[in-house]
């Protein structure tokens, strides 16, 4: 991934949104949405002052969740740093000459997207709306893997290593508060490599 993006990619990367709202005006105002909105549209995590915002206009979000994801949100590097560590040590060699994350812009890509894909199940978890991705967003990802020859294995085990990482700075609460996000995700990914799999 070194030289300038050809327009293929550059086409695939920004149809690569993998967080649809689309189903959420049941529940949050148009305002409420919004917010979410410009987040993912900037490709960022939820501010405090977001949330306080969100609070306001949707009384009913549920504070335990907003605790979780404000609480991931401020542990994103350690817990991506933490399912990187997992994969390297999972897959040995990968980062080397001949290895799927190989140069190092790959690899360094891949890191970013357990980052993008941690911020994503933070809109999830915030909400308590676990099926929070879309499929046309998910179908352009799997082609933009495709296309860049993206290991899957490793991907897939990175969204189950930031789930690992994430309930291990929640001991004492329900797994049931995070798992299904990561799950979700996870199964998504998992599709990919099936040929011409619908996500």
């Amino acid at each position: 991934m070194s030289g300038p993006l050809s327009d293929t990619l550059k086409h695939l990367i920004a149809k690569a949104r993998i967080v649809s709202f689309a189903d959420w005006s049941a529940e949050y105002s148009a305002e409420a949405i919004a917010i979410f909105q410009a987040a993912d549209d900037d490709r960022q995590y939820l501010s405090d002052e977001e949330y306080s915002r969100l609070a306001t206009l949707s009384p009913a979000l549920p504070p335990g969740g907003v605790a979780i994801a404000t609480a991931l949100r401020d542990s994103a590097d350690e817990i991506v740093a933490e399912a990187r560590g997992n994969v390297l040590a999972a897959f040995p060699g990968i980062t080397d000459p001949g290895g799927g994350l190989y140069p190092p812009q790959r690899a360094e890509a891949c890191w970013r997207d357990f980052w993008q894909f941690l911020r994503c199940v933070t809109y999830g978890v915030a909400t308590q709306q676990s099926s929070f991705t879309s499929a046309e967003g998910l179908h352009y990802m799997q082609l933009l893997y495709q296309e860049l020859q993206v290991p899957l294995d490793a991907m897939v085990m990175g969204i189950e290593q930031l789930k690992v990482a994430s309930l291990n700075r929640f001991p004492q609460s329900d797994p049931a508060l995070l798992e299904p996000y990561f799950e979700h995700l996870r199964a998504a990914l998992d599709r990919f490599r099936q040929p011409h799999s619908a996500v």
